[in-house]
């Protein structure tokens, strides 16, 4: 095996000594000027990844909801979804060996994996509108040519396009046309057929006002626009033209300070969403009419998705098994909706996209969001057959529309991945067929006030959880010592995680009032300031 064109390269993307980076849920993500060697050596990895699989691998060049001067990079399996679990040790080890070690570290992988290096492979590369990412796309393209691999570079594209695109590549197209333009046309179609069902669809409905996060989620909707006109109305607002990508704008920003981005003009009970750096979250808000901030978020989102097909599920008469996966963070009033009103079973996965996707595969109809937005709709193979074949052979008209309904949204969702495009018609258009305002919307039921807040400790890794991240089990005392605590107050639930990239325990509160649900956050931070190596001065109570 000749490695000696991959090592002549790799000199032109040396890694700094004693960087040491760690692959997670994200990808790889820091300063843009610490990459370079880690997109040449993705490069090599997509490759290795190809041929192991007989596939189509992805390599998206993005940070998401980061600044601006960050960047990163995640690669997207065969079927559209995110790396397997045992690749990100890969993944991690290859990014982190020094020079005289990458030799090493890719004949490991050759020999683990047992890859036929002969074997054909292809890589497509899209990357987001950071001014560093061109420059670090063409380094991934260095990686996949020093093994003479086949690959298509798509340029500027949404990271969910691109998990679209590969999703396609090894469909044969039975997914879509693998370009940004076949997935305008496949969203398109299925949004107008949805919305052209709906009574209000020529209604004068209010425009939509979009933040796009001074990103590509902007740039993507400015070309996607003409197909949806003129069933939706688009006024687009942080479109990349002067502002800076993600600052003081988009999903995260909105969703972590509860208040509308800047440069958004928002007037009373009209529609605005946000959408991330690289258009994979989505979250809704308004004013009302004495100028409060009402934020819809992912929890809002999946009620309203899941209420919807449920509906349409009973109308069909099929018994398909559906459920909607949460984290530990869903507000407790989303659950007891669900679960008490629409009869919808919940489950709770850990934190992290991953967690939630593998859960959501379990069922015929599985449903999953993050509270920050990020989030979509599994079908499995059964239930899309069902449905398609209940198009034409539904025992009344009634249940043929409501599987065409079905068919339709199947179609608009993007199941590979949390898709903010996506996500945005499927509101939308469930919105204009149910005839509902965002007030109504937001009205389904009420938020339960909640505080989120965290405690610097010597070790995160003192607390150890179970239960989805519910309930802990190390250090002992702790878990006992919340639940004394949490019987304290009304309609509350607390629980503790350890952070994932710092040495914070992250604490979560819920509780009938603001102020009970601040009070009870606090009690619980003390607790695991004293029993978890606080470090620094004792939390103080909210003022």
């Amino acid at each position: 095996m000749h490695l000696e064109a991959v090592l002549k390269s790799s000199v032109r993307h040396a890694k700094p000594a004693g960087l040491t980076l760690q692959y997670g849920t994200a990808g790889f993500r820091t300063k843009a000027e610490h990459l370079d060697h880690v997109m040449y050596r993705m490069g090599l990895l997509a490759v290795l990844r190809s041929k192991k699989t007989k596939s189509v691998i992805g390599v998206m060049v993005t940070a998401s909801h980061n600044p601006e001067e960050d960047n990163g990079v995640k690669l997207v399996d065969p079927m559209g979804e995110m790396l397997v679990q045992e690749w990100e040790v890969y993944a991690t080890n290859l990014a982190n060996a020094e020079e005289h070690e990458l030799q090493t570290a890719l004949t490991n992988i050759i020999k683990e994996e047992t890859i036929n290096m002969q074997d054909e492979s292809c890589v497509v590369i899209g990357r987001d509108t950071r001014p560093s990412s061109e420059n670090l796309s063409l380094a991934v393209i260095d990686g996949v040519t020093a093994f003479e691999s086949r690959y298509q570079d798509y340029g500027l594209v949404s990271t969910p396009q691109l998990h679209y695109i590969v999703c396609c590549r090894n469909t044969d197209g039975r997914y879509g046309e693998p370009t940004v333009e076949g997935y305008y046309q496949k969203l398109s179609k299925a949004f107008n057929d949805l919305v052209k069902q709906s009574p209000n669809s020529e209604a004068d409905k209010k425009s939509l006002s979009i933040d796009g996060a001074n990103g590509i989620g902007a740039l993507k909707i400015r070309e996607m626009e003409q197909h949806l006109q003129p069933l939706l109305s688009l006024l687009l607002f942080n479109d990349g033209s002067k502002g800076k990508l993600n600052h003081a704008c988009g999903a995260d920003y909105v969703k972590v300070l509860q208040k509308a981005p800047e440069g958004i003009d928002m007037k009373p009970g009209e529609r605005c969403c946000s959408f991330d750096g690289d258009a994979d979250r989505i979250v809704y808000y308004y004013k009302d009419n004495e100028h409060r901030f009402h934020l819809l978020d992912g929890d809002k989102i999946a009620t309203l998705i899941s209420t919807f097909i449920k509906e349409l599920l009973v109308k069909v008469d099929l018994t398909l098994n559906m459920g909607v996966v949460q984290t530990a963070y869903a507000n407790g009033s989303s659950t007891r909706y669900l679960e008490e009103i629409m009869k919808v079973p919940v489950y709770c996965a850990k934190t992290g996209v991953k967690h939630l996707h593998h859960k959501a595969q379990e069922f015929d109809i599985g449903v999953y969001f993050e509270a920050n937005g990020h989030g979509t709709v599994l079908f499995s193979k059964r239930a899309e057959e069902q449905i398609r074949q209940l198009v034409d052979t539904g025992t009344s008209e009634e249940s043929r529309k409501a599987a065409q309904m079905l068919k339709n949204v199947i179609d608009l969702i993007n199941q590979t991945v949390g898709d903010a495009i996506s996500d945005m018609l499927v509101i939308e258009a469930i919105l204009s067929l149910k005839g509902l305002s965002v007030e109504k919307w937001d009205e389904i039921y009420t938020d339960l006030p909640n505080r989120q807040l965290k405690v610097k400790v010597a070790d995160r890794r003192v607390i150890e959880t179970t239960n989805a991240e519910r309930r802990t089990i190390k250090p002992p005392g702790l878990q006992e010592n919340i639940d004394e605590i949490v019987k304290k107050y009304h309609m509350s639930r607390a629980f503790v995680r350890p952070s994932g990239t710092e040495d914070v325990v992250r604490v979560y509160a819920e509780a009938d009032t603001q102020e009970n649900a601040d009070a009870l956050a606090h009690e619980v931070c003390l607790a695991v300031f004293h029993r978890a190596g606080g470090v620094g001065d004792e939390p103080k109570p909210l003022r």
